[in-house]
């Protein structure tokens, strides 16, 4: 049943994870529009939760497949103890103040479920999930960049009334940051709950003639969780990046927010890979990439064009730090809440 105790028990860690990555990343995406001023963080809160709610049960499907090839967990209590390991910490990096990636740290805790396991870990797999956390930040980067130039180019040719560009520009980084959303939603929703769609903990539910299957309810439970992480703990990271990494302009924050959300849109687009697949071109691997990074990538590619002393390497290298360690973290805590968990309680985890 849906509202079994144990099953909700079980569960609880993914909506965690997910509550965790509503505080830490999806907030990302109008972090740059609160920090300019250009959206209050409670209208921001409301479109960020809608749409990724939205992402997350229409085209979250996608790049839940790649997490379950690094490590396929059938057991729900070795599902709930690797997606607790990730929520905690994420938790963790987030009372710091720091954007760190929930994509690193589900990734570091199926690695620590791996080892406990004896499980191999895919290298090709895992060597291709590693590789988006490089190309993601520089990525958003250099699309960042990009757009920056076009946007001056055509500044000097097109003359906007002051009030009149400011709205446009509010308008365009709700649109934006709505696009973002969706984005993180359809891309991020498999570190929240892609470790437990093997186990099928929920049978499938019909109304009417739809079947709801159980893939279906966890990306919406999972929805759910990343919006009232929005709510309830993300405004103190919203604002580090938004307002101490480097200052931004209402037009370097549209810029940043539409790049971050093109970055994730590539790597979540069942459709894109599908057509670059019909053109006989390299498909982009649907992989879950961080929120987080892609917008801490936009940011340092704007504020490069200011002048490296524009950027504050103080605060970069925390934020760098978080995105080591994170991982780490997730994979000892995993691998230690395991032994916990078969060695105490006795219960099935691999």
């Amino acid at each position: 049943m849906l509202f079994d105790p144990i099953v909700l028990l079980f569960l609880s860690s993914g909506l965690f994870l997910g509550w965790a990555l509503g505080a830490n990343d999806a907030a990302n995406v109008f972090g740059t529009a609160v920090g300019t001023k250009m959206l209050s963080w409670r209208s921001a809160a409301i479109i960020c939760s809608l749409f990724v709610v939205l992402g997350a049960v229409i085209s979250g499907a996608g790049t839940t497949h790649t997490l379950g090839k690094l490590g396929a967990i059938s057991a729900l209590p070795g599902a709930f103890m690797t997606a607790l390991s990730a929520a905690l910490a994420v938790f963790s990096m987030t009372r710091a103040g720091l954007p760190v990636s929930t994509s690193q740290a589900i990734v570091g805790a199926i690695v620590g479920w791996n080892f406990f396991s004896n499980n191999p870990t895919d290298s090709v797999v895992l060597t291709k999930i590693l590789s988006t956390w490089v190309i993601c930040p520089l990525l958003s980067g250099i699309i960042a960049i990009i757009l920056i130039r076009l946007f001056k180019f055509f500044a000097k040719r097109i003359s906007i009334h002051m009030v009149f560009s400011d709205a446009y520009k509010r308008i365009a980084l709700i649109l934006a940051g709505a696009l973002g959303a969706y984005s993180l939603g359809a891309n991020n929703i498999a570190n929240v709950v892609g470790v437990f769609i093997p186990a099928q903990p929920i049978p499938p539910l019909a109304i009417g003639t739809f079947v709801f299957s159980s893939m279906q309810q966890l990306l919406l439970l999972g929805g759910f969780a990343i919006a009232l992480g929005v709510f309830t703990y993300s405004k103190k990271v919203m604002m580090t990046v938004g307002d101490q990494l480097g200052n931004l302009s209402a037009t370097a924050a549209l810029i940043a927010v539409i790049s971050h959300s093109v970055v994730l849109f590539i790597f979540a687009s069942r459709g894109l890979e599908a057509w670059l697949s019909n053109m006989g071109l390299p498909t982009i691997p649907l992989v879950p990439v961080s929120s987080s990074q892609a917008l801490v990538g936009a940011v340092v590619g704007i504020s490069i064009l200011q002048g490296l002393s524009a950027i504050r390497w103080v605060v970069l290298g925390r934020i760098i730090f978080g995105w080591i360690i994170t991982p780490i973290l997730a994979c000892l805590i995993c691998f230690m809440g395991l032994f916990f968990l078969r060695n105490v309680f006795g219960l099935v985890v691999i």
